[in-house]
């Protein structure tokens, strides 16, 4: 792995699902808060698998950039 993944992240306790996933099994993204290193989001569909690690301050600006609408669907 390197610095823009993490390993194992079934082991972390805490992760959430996003509310802009589906309950259909498709889009299903978890985020993980608390982590020093930056918010780590995984595949839901695949807990065992790596995790991406988003410095907090990118995660902040992406997470503004969806709620001003700056995305198509």
């Amino acid at each position: 792995m390197n610095e823009h993944t993490i390993s194992a992240t079934s082991a972390p306790a805490g992760w959430r699902k996003s509310s802009y996933s589906d309950n259909q099994g498709g889009s299903c993204l978890e985020v993980l808060d608390g982590h020093p290193s930056g918010v780590p989001v995984r595949d839901s569909k695949s807990p065992q698998g790596p995790a991406l690690l988003i410095p907090t301050a990118g995660w902040s600006s992406f997470v503004a950039a969806v709620k001003a609408g700056h995305f198509s669907a």
